[in-house]
């Protein structure tokens, strides 16, 4: 039986043997598949979170204010927007969600979700015909959010509402689709 000495290196002398000198091809293969892993994280680990962020926050139903309520004349029916509470920071100005307000009479709205019901484009208000359009498929609201005309499935989605303090609050945090739409959160104050 032998035994190694001089540090158990099996050539039996002290001196380490040089490292593999690494040639400039199997460099810049290092260097490429380094930034590309570098890059794929840059892209890869905000777009898991967005994705996954959704499984772990969950925003309930909120009060959320649209301004006093001398802001939308009786009668009349006017354009508001409000801060979706589920925004991100990187939103921007698509954080903003509008809706219409019409108030029916001193203490008593109706405030009704932008999006038709049949694809989601944005109505648009007529006074003239006191009707919401939408221009993508020719879908007609009366001014009371019913179904009008065209191809959209049932009025237009309804915010449930609450005026305290002469200001005028809608329940917000989920946007109304067709999967969600709210109609069983409808109490009118």
């Amino acid at each position: 039986m032998t035994t190694e000495t001089n540090n158990d290196k099996p050539c039996g002398c002290d001196h380490t043997p040089e490292p593999k000198k690494t040639s400039r091809r199997d460099f810049l293969l290092l260097l490429g598949f380094g930034l590309n892993a570098i890059a794929g994280a840059m892209i890869g680990i905000p777009l898991i979170g967005y994705l996954l962020s959704t499984f772990f926050k969950s925003y309930p139903l909120q009060w959320i204010s649209l301004g006093p309520v001398t802001k939308f004349p009786e009668g009349a029916t006017r354009l508001a927007s409000y801060l979706n509470p589920d925004h991100r920071e990187w939103d921007g100005q698509t954080a903003e969600i509008p809706c219409w307000v019409r108030r029916i009479q001193e203490n008593d709205f109706q405030v009704f979700a932008i999006n038709c019901t049949h694809l989601g484009c944005p109505v648009r208000w007529f006074e003239e015909s006191k009707l919401f359009m939408c221009p993508c498929h020719g879908g007609a609201f009366y001014e009371n959010g019913e179904h009008a005309a065209g191809p959209p499935p049932r009025g237009l989605y309804e915010y449930p509402f609450k005026v305290e303090n002469n200001e005028l609050f809608i329940q917000g945090g989920i946007l109304p689709t067709l999967a969600n739409p709210m109609d069983d959160k409808k109490p009118r104050h």
